[in-house]
């Protein structure tokens, strides 16, 4: 079957954050629209590969609400119809003109990045917005219409208590979002970041378990479905779960537009190379960009198939998969998994522990 999910990579920033490691850039106002002549020409030469309707589209970066507003408008008129349309934001680019844009643009669900509401945190993760910000920008997106908010938050940022998270969280709810995602915070080795708080993220790592402990209990009690490990959504008479991230998830195909973007498609894995001026020169000439290209095989896939679907608080077909029997009659025994000879799934204790789980019973795969 085409591929039903498309991702389309905006890496421009106003600024970097220590942290991140997507590909990005900083001031490049001027090449907004070149990039978007860029991401469509990609579009036509992928075309065949996407369904004619599709589950879902998601603008991420890099942060797509600072793409000019002419160009990121002209861009979402000419994507592809898709039930779920996500667009991700930063509290301090979100205007009114843009929202109402968004808006105007069929958008139907908005992913703000507030990461912390503790301004020493944010100074810390090299952010722009304030608490105020964050708190602004939902107001505004809310008045322009938008009835499925996400927000972002980071966990494990250098200097945070358990208070600090707490009030984070409590901030986040007030806001009344109908998704939250929490993410352990990653730094990467090497990276200045690293560098520079590498004793307080070593004092972190140590505090990771107590953190995901304690946002899986607030956010639950508060009426939250914790559907997979990092990603909460409210219960009621919608679905609220992030269609585009389930597709990663459930092992579907999906496509991916842009510099630095990551397809994987009927057996093979491909990203474009990181390079901006490589991807616009290629567009331009009307060829596919550089790529590096990977061959899925079946121990690969199967392995994948098995590391995602238990992330999700759904059972997972047993077909096709030959897991571990003595692991898994082991981790059944003590509680962390549920199988009933055709599904598996992880218990609550089980979740909390989710790679170590994982790691045990795909050891019997091919």
């Amino acid at each position: 079957m085409p591929a039903q999910h498309l991702y389309v990579h905006l890496p421009f920033c106003s600024s970097r954050c220590g942290y991140c490691d997507f590909v990005t850039v900083v001031d490049r106002n001027g090449e907004h629209d070149r990039y978007v002549d860029a991401l469509l020409a990609e579009l036509e030469l992928e075309r065949d590969r996407l369904a004619p309707r599709l589950e879902s589209v998601y603008l991420g970066g890099g942060t797509p609400s600072f793409t000019a507003p002419a160009a990121l408008e002209r861009l979402l008129r000419e994507l592809p119809e898709a039930a779920e349309l996500t667009v991700e934001a930063n509290p301090e680019t979100i205007t009114p003109q843009l929202a109402e844009l968004l808006e105007r643009a069929g958008v139907d669900r908005v992913s703000v990045g507030a990461q912390s509401f503790q301004p020493h945190l944010l100074a810390v993760l090299d952010r722009r917005a304030s608490p105020d910000d964050v708190r602004e920008a939902v107001r505004i997106v809310r008045d322009a219409g938008a009835g499925n908010l996400s927000l972002d938050l980071i966990y494990g940022i250098p200097g945070q208590t358990p208070a600090d998270l707490e009030r984070d969280l409590a901030e986040a709810l007030a806001l009344e979002p109908e998704h939250i995602s929490a993410y352990e915070l990653e730094a990467k080795p090497g990276t200045r970041f690293t560098h520079t708080h590498s004793t307080e993220l070593v004092r972190q790592a140590d505090a990771m378990e107590g953190y995901f402990e304690l946002v899986v209990d607030r956010l639950t009690v508060a009426g939250f479905r914790w559907y997979e490990t990092a990603n909460f959504c409210r219960v009621g008479d919608r679905d609220l779960r992030a269609r585009h991230n389930l597709g990663y998830w459930l092992g579907h195909d999906y496509l991916g537009l842009g510099v630095g973007a990551v397809s994987t498609y009927r057996g093979r894995r491909w990203r474009n190379a990181p390079s901006l001026r490589g991807y616009l020169e290629a567009m331009e000439r009307a060829e596919p960009p550089a790529r590096e290209i990977e061959e899925l095989d079946d121990a690969v896939r199967a392995a994948e198939r098995l590391l995602l679907g238990l992330r999700l608080d759904e059972p997972l077909a047993l077909a096709g998969l030959d897991v571990d029997r003595e692991a898994l009659a082991r981790l059944t025994a003590v509680g962390l998994v549920a199988a009933d000879g055709d599904t598996l799934s992880l218990t609550r204790r089980g979740r909390f522990l989710g790679g170590a789980v994982t790691a045990e019973l795909s050891s019997g795969l091919p």
